[in-house]
């Protein structure tokens, strides 16, 4: 049974920063690609960022670059979601998702999901 859980969601200031983790069970994701993706209430799910199985590549949605970091460590199949910078309209649920094939920016491809964690910065 594959497994992904987010975990580092919470309330933080506008200019605020979190840490997001998406811990992957069940199986290895090393070929996969792992993305974050959320949606605030009202709007579709968006692509926020994605980094290659092996790391190598990494991709951010115009919105967040220069703000938010992604990155894995293989050894623990955890990626992460580094938000500096926040700003109210990054509220939304969070979610991690993986990815063997297609384009790395849409929904669509991705096989595996998690159960989203709420991120809520306020002004």
């Amino acid at each position: 049974q594959v497994q992904l859980v987010e975990s580092g969601g919470g309330l933080v200031q506008a200019g605020g920063s979190l840490r997001l983790s998406c811990a992957a069970s069940g199986r290895t994701f090393s070929n996969y690609a792992k993305g974050w993706f959320r949606q605030a209430p009202g709007k579709e799910r968006e692509f926020v960022a994605a980094i290659t199985g092996n790391g190598g590549n990494t991709y951010y949605a115009d919105s967040v670059k220069g703000r938010f970091t992604i990155s894995g460590d293989s050894a623990k199949n955890t990626v992460y979601l580094q938000m500096n910078s926040l700003k109210p309209e990054d509220t939304a649920v969070y979610y991690c998702a993986a990815r063997l094939y297609g384009s790395i920016w849409s929904s669509a491809n991705y096989n595996y999901w998690g159960q989203g964690t709420q991120v809520t910065v306020s002004s």
